[in-house]
């Protein structure tokens, strides 16, 4: 394989996963781990992506950039899935629990059409549709109303208004980005103020974040890392970030199965 088709390949695995690892690769195409840090280094120089220890991830996006939920759901299904397995443990029959919207939270939906007498509550378009496509006489779904944004979540102040008076369990809350900085945080101003309703409706908070979610930053700020109950992510999250989030979230678990 020439150098450019090399490179061209390294970067399509960036583009698709958010980021690549210098082993992986290595094992991967068969070539040196010499030869991949130079193909690092020459991509970007580029600008084509950004080198980080042991590999190389994708551009951050603009705080403000809100990719559509079928782009979303693209990425990092194997992690994404990993996660929701996880997440779905926590959840006992017989409790109220929130989703807000995210492919994470839509894959978590998945994994609780079998809970027996669960009441739902969610901003997320398609996360109702799991629900809906899948009936339970002893389940209740409650959708909020409110605007629609690029993420099929429903925000602003009718939506405001349906969370304010609620009460649930446990929040599962999908995030664009976490950070020591920002916390965690969205490219939305009205769903982060939907969001943060979530927060205060809910008695646990729980966070279903891959690794590519670290050191991603929104315009605005859901909650801070401290908040959260649980944080829960992949095998791919960074040493930094798992001491960050085990020293100020209640608690880090890494789904299993996401190598």
């Amino acid at each position: 394989m020439l150098a450019q088709q090399r490179q061209q390949t390294i970067l399509e695995r960036v583009r698709s996963n958010g980021g690549v690892r210098v082993a992986d690769l290595v094992r991967e195409l068969g070539v040196s781990d010499m030869t991949i840090r130079r193909d690092l280094e020459v991509l970007a120089e580029r600008g084509l992506l950004e080198k980080v220890h042991g590999g190389a991830t994708a551009l951050g996006p603009g705080s403000t950039e809100e990719p559509g939920f079928t782009a979303k759901s693209a990425r990092q299904q194997q992690e994404k899935e990993a996660i929701a397995r996880h997440a779905a443990r926590l959840v006992r029959p017989g409790t109220a629990v929130a989703l807000s919207a995210g492919t994470t939270t839509w894959a978590l939906a998945h994994h609780l059409i079998g809970v027996p007498e669960l009441t739902v509550i969610t901003n997320s378009i398609p996360v109702a549709e799991v629900f809906h496509r899948n009936p339970r006489a002893d389940r209740t779904v409650v959708l909020t109303g409110g605007v629609r944004t690029p993420s099929d979540a429903l925000v602003g102040p009718v939506a405001v208004a349906a969370i304010r008076r609620l009460h649930v369990d446990t929040l599962f809350l999908g995030v664009h980005g976490m950070s020591v900085r920002a916390g965690f945080t969205t490219p939305n101003l009205l769903e982060s103020e939907t969001d943060r309703e979530l927060v205060t409706a809910a008695h646990r908070l729980v966070v279903p974040a891959d690794h590519t979610k670290w050191n991603t930053v929104g315009i605005s700020t859901i909650a801070e890392l401290s908040e959260a109950d649980v944080v829960i992510s992949d095998a791919g999250l960074p040493e930094d970030a798992r001491t960050e989030l085990t020293e100020r979230a209640g608690e880090l678990i890494i789904a299993e199965g996401t190598h």
